[in-house]
């Protein structure tokens, strides 16, 4: 990865409404080997997928709950089957396996405190856990979808 590839994905990350000649004249190649490079970039894994990123609040899901999981069961089977249930739960938006004190954090986005709770009981029941805390987010102070990109080279 060169630092034209670097100016690529730090363009696309920040908007991939950009026109490949947009894009191309900004970081001062050609539409040719820019849009090849977009192509090998993708390919090789660097951009994974392009999505729209959408407001929670404006479609009524504007709970957003971490839930930290402790579990006594360390083994393939209860792993397998907790990977499973977490990706079944549209609700779910990050699962991170954890050192420390909790094993797993979720990151959940819900209407309200009711769908939390019902999806609460729908987890409880598909997956045993030893623990489940939940923190309430009352104010998100930033968000952004940006990677930090100025150590990759």
């Amino acid at each position: 990865m060169d630092r034209f590839d670097l100016k690529i994905i730090e363009q696309l990350q920040r908007n991939d409404n950009l026109s490949i000649a947009q894009l191309a004249e900004g970081i001062g190649l050609s539409v040719t080997p820019c849009w090849r490079r977009i192509q090998r970039l993708e390919k090789e894994g660097v951009i994974e997928k392009r999505i729209a990123v959408l407001n929670p609040e404006k479609l009524n899901l504007g709970l957003t709950v971490f839930v930290m999981i402790k579990t006594d069961k360390h083994n393939q089977a209860w792993l397998d089957a907790f990977k499973e249930a977490v990706q079944s739960f549209p609700e779910v938006m990050e699962v991170n396996r954890l050192a420390g004190e909790f094993d797993y954090l979720l990151k959940v986005i819900t209407r309200d405190n009711q769908s939390f709770d019902a999806f609460y009981k729908r987890l409880i029941a598909k997956i045993e856990l030893s623990n489940v805390t939940s923190c309430f987010s009352m104010e998100q102070v930033k968000k952004t979808t940006e990677l930090p990109l100025g150590d990759v080279i």
